[in-house]
């Protein structure tokens, strides 16, 4: 169950109408890594939880608080977009007859979509999805996409900070900016608490440790003659995993004689193909045959083998 109250978190109110700054606030919105997606995905990952007690309560908390932050940024365009479009034509046309052509940059969708409100949709009139979210299930992976998801979020919000004067909208970006700082720290120290937990042993997601490619774990492979990569520390010393040290292959090369070649089409594809048998034109129906009653055949002989 959820309740409403009727205030915001923080104040969402402009000095002046801006509906060119109201189009550039849409990918806080509804960006890929806008608040609509830390909103999904946190409360996805609380409903799928199946640890009871402080984990669950913690995303469920912070799930709730954005949604919050998304009726912020709505109440915010709403406001900023008063009086458009009639009115930031007019301011444009003033300035630039060019600008005016477009509106003065608003988003014309502002005006003939959502009747001067914000829309659920990035800076670029993409729609919001759900491919934007991460909700596997395992927290340990789960809070380190969390981790990604904040950080990005934050860098996006304090991109828009400095496209604007409105000290108004200053004030409420100075708010998100501080907690997605915060989030950031929460879901770090949420990791730490897995690991004390007994969740994960050294925060890193190592399901199915035991059958992983035991040389492969440690090895950094270079694939460019100059690279300088060796110099760092992801090349040299123990590993954080275990008690092995890292390997740094320079120039590394192929561990496989392997090529990527797939196999013959069918012939009803017409794919172009190179007819190894040597029967019929590679890339002709003809070859296409050949080739497939080849492969029939050996196949066959592999059977009776």
């Amino acid at each position: 169950m959820f309740k409403h109250v009727d205030y915001l978190q923080f104040q969402a109110k402009p000095e002046k109408p801006d509906a060119l700054l109201a189009a550039k606030m849409q990918e806080l919105v509804g960006g890929q890594f806008g608040e609509m997606t830390v909103m999904m995905q946190y409360l996805w990952q609380g409903w799928s939880c199946r640890v009871p007690g402080k984990y669950k309560d913690m995303i469920m908390d912070i799930a709730t608080e954005e949604i919050g932050h998304v009726e912020m940024l709505t109440t915010m365009l709403a406001r900023l977009l008063e009086g458009a479009p009639n009115e930031a034509t007019e301011k444009a046309a003033a300035a630039n007859p060019l600008l005016a052509a477009v509106l003065g940059g608003m988003n014309p969708q502002h005006a003939i979509v959502s009747g001067g409100g914000a829309l659920p949709r990035d800076a670029a009139g993409v729609p919001w999805n759900t491919g934007y979210i991460i909700a596997s299930g395992n927290l340990l992976s789960d809070f380190r996409s969390n981790v990604a998801a904040e950080a990005q979020s934050r860098l996006m919000t304090s991109r828009v900070y400095n496209m604007t004067d409105d000290r108004g909208v200053k004030d409420m970006l100075q708010f998100n900016l501080a907690r997605d700082t915060w989030h950031q720290q929460q879901w770090l120290l949420g990791i730490e608490s897995l690991i004390a937990d007994g969740f994960s042993e050294a925060g890193i997601e190592d399901s199915n440790a035991d059958v992983e490619n035991q040389d492969a774990n440690h090895t950094f492979y270079s694939f460019d003659p100059a690279s300088t990569a060796g110099e760092g520390r992801w090349a040299q010393g123990p590993t954080l995993l275990g008690d092995k040290e890292i390997v740094y292959v320079p120039d590394a090369q192929p561990l496989t004689d392997d090529k990527p070649l797939g196999p013959a089409p069918d012939p009803k594809l017409f794919v172009t193909y190179d007819g190894a048998m040597g029967k019929g034109k590679p890339g002709t129906g003809a070859g296409a045959h050949a080739q497939g009653v080849a492969n029939v055949v050996n196949k066959i002989k592999g059977a009776l083998e």
